[in-house]
């Protein structure tokens, strides 16, 4: 049996993992979760940059003309207050792709100016719950689902400081399974954001000298659209990027692995195929897993990565990109899991890649 590798996260990044994933960052709203990033980041980087709309990069070697990108996203699907009733129910639309299948019974954060108010998503017992003619349960729809602060008019609701816009995350905060499985709400991708900081860590505490710029980002606004990652790459103008996020465990059941191809949690970071992905890039990170004996998996995507890979891939003219992603179970519900061997072997996968590439590394095809 092969001897387990010695861990390569401390004490300290453990807790700041923890605080960081337990914190709310909902896109266009992840000014404290930056705060918390950059502070972490701090002790490994030469300069820092903030855009208006508050992605955050870390900077070492800022005065290097060949920039490399490291990436992932800051920001957590939520929901938005949208119309309170009369009777001072609360009913949201989407910010980012919530699920609202999920909604019914689950604990909420409302955020307002005068702090958090406490609230649940209700739903109709078994036993009351109006059927439609044939018969048929109803099912939650962003319609009919609807927030209960406690409230019984609308009056009251405006008293604890909330009105249409207010930003709801699930009140959902990090575990520690069996078997070293995390779970949270918000690992998509938040996860992406810590293992980022950890390359960066590691950099330091090796005393590793890059013969480039890295620039290490956190983007926000990427479950609506890939925004943040469209602003940064205009601004820093990267040569390379190398995407971090999560992709979906398919061994769970309700999964067509003949659609979504075949990655499991515990089978180490996937390295994705398609057409934002450079080929180069890619090919010089699977020849890193192999070479370093790092655990990896392969995936394909039809178009788009659906990450922002793609933003980086096409933004200036075009930026050599490719997409390293870490296994998750439960996508985009409060349970989102991960095992703990993957981010490991996601930190070091993108670590070792960086010590592969100079300024002279040839990333033409022709």
């Amino acid at each position: 049996m092969a001897k387990k590798q010695k861990s390569i996260l401390t004490k300290d990044s453990l807790a700041f993992l923890k605080d960081y994933l337990n914190n709310p960052s909902p896109t266009g709203f992840e000014k404290e979760g930056q705060k918390l990033w950059l502070q972490y980041l701090k002790p490994y980087i030469d300069d820092t940059i903030v855009d208006p709309y508050g992605s955050a990069v870390g900077v070492i070697n800022p005065e290097a003309a060949f920039k490399v990108v490291i990436e992932a996203h800051a920001d957590e699907i939520s929901w938005f207050v949208n119309y309170v009733s009369p009777e001072g129910l609360i009913y949201v639309i989407r910010n980012g792709g919530s699920d609202q299948a999920i909604a019914p019974s689950m604990r909420v954060n409302i955020h307002t100016e005068k702090g958090i108010v406490k609230a649940v998503f209700g739903w109709p017992a078994i036993h009351t719950r109006l059927r439609s003619t044939e018969g048929k349960d109803p099912q939650p729809k962003v319609d009919n689902i609807f927030i209960d602060c406690g409230a019984r008019n609308r009056k009251e609701v405006e008293a604890l400081g909330i009105h249409v816009g207010c930003v709801v995350t699930f009140d959902a905060n990090f575990e520690e399974l069996a078997y070293d499985n995390y779970v949270c709400r918000a690992m998509d991708n938040r996860v992406g954001g810590f293992m980022i900081a950890e390359v960066a860590r590691l950099l330091k505490e090796h005393k590793q000298r890059l013969p480039f710029g890295l620039y290490i980002v956190n983007a926000v606004q990427e479950e609506v659209g890939l925004r943040g990652a469209e602003m940064i790459a205009k601004r820093i103008k990267p040569n390379v990027a190398i995407i971090t996020d999560v992709t979906h465990d398919t061994t769970t059941p309700m999964i067509n692995k003949n659609i979504e191809g075949e990655i499991k949690c515990g089978n180490g970071p996937s390295i994705t195929y398609g057409p934002a992905v450079h080929n180069i890039l890619r090919d010089l990170i699977i020849k890193t897993a192999k070479k370093e004996n790092i655990p990896h998996q392969l995936h394909a995507v039809s178009r788009s990565t659906g990450t922002d890979t793609d933003a980086f891939a096409y933004a200036n003219d075009g930026t050599p990109s490719a997409l390293i992603s870490i296994p998750l179970r439960y996508m985009h519900t409060t349970v989102e899991m991960i095992k703990k061997d993957d981010i490991e072997n996601t930190i070091r996968l993108i670590y070792e890649t960086l010590l592969n590439i100079t300024p002279k590394t040839n990333f033409q095809y022709l």
